[in-house]
């Protein structure tokens, strides 16, 4: 959380655009915000299901490249990932930035009732995705750079 990668998603798709290259930009936590108090456990899988099903209609209009946003907590939630987005090849990506830097984004971001919360999420979910290690490399997007230049890194090192 703070990481930038929904703004993220959103350069890399600009960019992609820009060089004429067929894409589509999703944010796997929009495709799962919902609540459901009967079964709040594993509204991971509506979120996967819900990815599923949108890879298959942009696959039917003929786009099979995709950028995500997601945070990858596990090696099973990856393999979630990987079957939902159709089983083909993911490069990982894990945006960078101090502990302090994200809650501080976080804490602009969600003004509302939940902001101490999700803030202070920030923290334990660095150490799961340090400690699950899923990505294939990290790019730093602590404000230094902009985001432009970030994002063109990310594309290279993804081999885009």
């Amino acid at each position: 959380m703070g990481a930038g990668k929904t703004t993220m998603i959103g350069e890399l798709s600009d960019l992609l655009a820009a060089a004429g290259v067929a894409h589509a930009a999703i944010d796997i936590d929009a495709l799962g915000s919902a609540h459901d108090p009967r079964d709040e456990n594993d509204l991971a899988a509506i979120a996967y299901r819900n990815l599923a099903a949108v890879v298959r209609n942009y696959a039917a209009q003929g786009v099979t490249s995709f950028v995500m946003a997601g945070a990858i907590e596990s090696a099973s939630e990856l393999a979630r990932l990987r079957d939902a987005a159709g089983g083909g090849e993911l490069v990982v990506c894990r945006l960078r930035a101090p502990v302090e830097v994200m809650e501080k984004r976080v804490r602009v971001r969600e003004p509302g009732m939940w902001r101490e919360k999700y803030v202070g999420r920030v923290a334990p979910l660095e150490e799961m995705l340090d400690k699950a290690a899923v990505e294939d490399f990290a790019v730093a997007n602590d404000g230094c750079r902009p985001i432009t230049e970030v994002a063109r890194e990310i594309l290279q090192r993804a081999g885009w």
